[in-house]
């Protein structure tokens, strides 16, 4: 019955003056994920309203689950269209809609009305009523609560007619792209995949760097890695991943370093080559899965002491939170399955026994002069010999 879906979206509203900038952009991720679908459609806006009308076949479930991955959509409505043939026309149409829709017939509903076309012959208030009362005649089982309705039925007279009553959550947030763009340090954990869709949500694009250790981690830890960035790039969009071989970087550490600042100054490190990347990449920020206290190198003094590294910010959307929260999220977005994969990223193979918990940020820097005569070279080989690799 349903070819046609209004989405509604939240914070938009509130831009006043720059709306249409974030419609328009809104549009164009609904377009994105509609693309992956089956089938042809059309993505327009009008009147405050984004819809998507299928021009042919298409398959429903899929539909929804693309569009439910489209930050800034706050719910789908299927809606079903009408042409204006008067309003005994709508008020058996309305009827027909409710038979159709609801298999079971013995539920509390509410007609909300409105009028864009505010020469329509009948206003909100008296179609509220009216069509209640068809409804009613045609279903004695059902009843009106216009305080809490189990059924909102809603009747939007525009330059067509929309009725609609079922509402299908949205992922919410800000379209991706409108908020700048940041570099997200993709790990195989749990932690960054979740940090990247989280950061997202707030209208980020990504790119993501991934550190690999061969032949200290496998080629299934980096396809790994892959498989995370991809199952993240339903919602945030095309992901340009920078493939970084550490392993030297990693050797030189572990062979001049205090065995229990190696985390910290491994850390510190992959900050510098990631924010080079996000300078390179017009990236306005560095985004971690860091949480505080839930590892030595994540403590405030840790944490500390790798920003200690950096000049541009260092987003952490994840700080307050615990583990069963990220799994939660990582549930949700179906990262959890391939995050916990046993295929072990480089930051695991030189782990200190017993790492330092409150770093000195001026003793960390100056152990680090112990590779003045190697890291610069060895980064920018690590730098210029990257992989790159287009997560679409």
């Amino acid at each position: 019955m349903f070819r046609t879906f209004l989405l509604k979206y939240g914070e938009i509203f509130l831009k006043g003056k720059n709306r249409y900038m974030f419609e328009d952009a809104l549009v164009e991720q609904v377009r994105r994920a509609v693309s992956k679908c089956d089938g042809e459609f059309e993505v327009h806006k009008s009147l405050s309203r984004i819809y998507v009308e299928a021009l042919g076949d298409f398959d429903y479930d899929e539909l929804i689950e693309a569009l439910s991955t489209v930050f800034g959509v706050t719910a789908i409505c299927p809606v079903l269209v009408l042409e204006d043939n008067g309003f005994d026309a709508l008020k058996a149409d309305v009827v027909k809609y409710v038979d159709e829709t609801y298999e079971e017939k013995n539920f509390t509903f509410k007609v909300h009305s409105r009028r864009a076309r505010k020469n329509y012959p009948v206003n909100s208030l008296e179609m509220n009523c009216l069509i209640g009362e068809a409804v009613l005649d045609a279903f004695p089982d059902v009843k009106v609560d216009v305080h809490t309705p189990e059924v909102l039925l809603n009747v939007e007279i525009r330059e067509r007619i929309y009725v609609y009553s079922i509402v299908i959550p949205g992922p919410g947030g800000m379209p991706v792209g409108t908020g700048g763009k940041g570099m997200l340090l993709l790990s195989g954990g749990l932690d960054s995949p979740v940090a990247g869709y989280m950061v997202s949500k707030r209208g980020v694009k990504l790119e993501a760097v991934y550190f690999h250790a061969p032949p200290y981690t496998s080629e299934r830890a980096k396809q790994k890695v892959v498989d995370l960035a991809q199952i993240i790039s339903r919602y945030t969009g095309p992901i340009k991943l920078h493939v970084i071989n550490f392993t030297d970087i990693q050797k030189a550490i572990y062979e001049k370093c205090p065995q229990d600042e190696l985390t910290i100054i491994m850390r510190r490190y992959m900050m510098r080559i990631a924010e080079e990347l996000a300078v390179a990449g017009n990236c306005l920020g560095l985004i971690t899965g860091e949480s505080i206290g839930q590892v030595a190198s994540q403590t405030m003094q840790s944490l500390a002491a790798t920003n200690a590294v950096c000049t541009l910010p260092v987003y952490r959307p994840l700080i307050a939170f615990d583990k069963q929260d990220i799994v939660t999220i990582a549930e949700k977005i179906k990262t959890y399955e391939t995050s916990i994969l046993p295929y072990e990223d480089c930051c695991t193979i030189f782990v200190a026994e017993h790492p330092v918990t409150k770093p000195n940020v001026n003793v960390i820097a100056k152990h680090e002069e112990n590779l003045a005569d190697c890291i610069d070279e060895m980064v920018k080989t690590a730098v210029e010999g990257r992989e790159v690799i287009e997560i679409l």
